[in-house]
């Protein structure tokens, strides 16, 4: 789990690519050049809050936004506040990172990200920019997952030469 939320999901090329073309496609203003991060700290400075943590083993990150808009504003929401919030022409999206120890040098990690509009106007205008978005979101979990895994095995591999 450390090596997932400390992993810095921009050093991967295609990921940048990937935000970049969305910057061009919905062309929205440019962005301050970023500084490397991990995974929560990204989320956080982005504007998503903390649901949920079991420390080593699960992060629950939420917020609410429009997501169609070019200029995307995440903004948390308190965990007791999030399944029961409805302000109209939002969407809430739920993001996990989860992992289960299935061996001594074996684990397995599982994200998750599920999202529920607040009224039919807000679901229509997600679904429209679902339709292509999907393509580079979906892109940056199975480029983020094999990324973190194989950091994972190199901090392993140097932690075992040190014993």
């Amino acid at each position: 789990m450390d090596v997932a939320t400390s992993f810095d999901m921009q050093s991967l090329p295609l990921v940048r690519t990937i935000f970049w073309l969305r910057e061009k496609v919905m062309r929205s203003g440019r962005h301050a050049p970023r500084r490397p991060q991990g995974v929560l700290e990204e989320m956080r400075a982005l504007g998503w809050g903390l649901l949920a943590e079991q420390r080593g083993r699960l992060v629950v990150f939420g917020a609410r936004c429009q997501p169609w808009r070019a200029d995307v504003t995440f903004s948390a929401l308190h965990a007791d506040d999030f399944a029961a919030y409805a302000d109209p022409g939002q969407v809430k999206i739920a993001w996990t990172l989860e992992t289960d120890e299935q061996g001594p040098a074996l684990t397995r990690l599982a994200q998750e990200t599920r999202a529920a509009a607040t009224d039919e106007t807000a679901r229509t205008s997600f679904l429209r920019y679902w339709r292509w978005a999907r393509l580079g979101i979906v892109s940056i979990r199975l480029l983020l997952l094999p990324a973190i895994r194989r950091a994972a095995e190199q901090r392993w591999a140097v932690e075992q030469d040190r014993t």
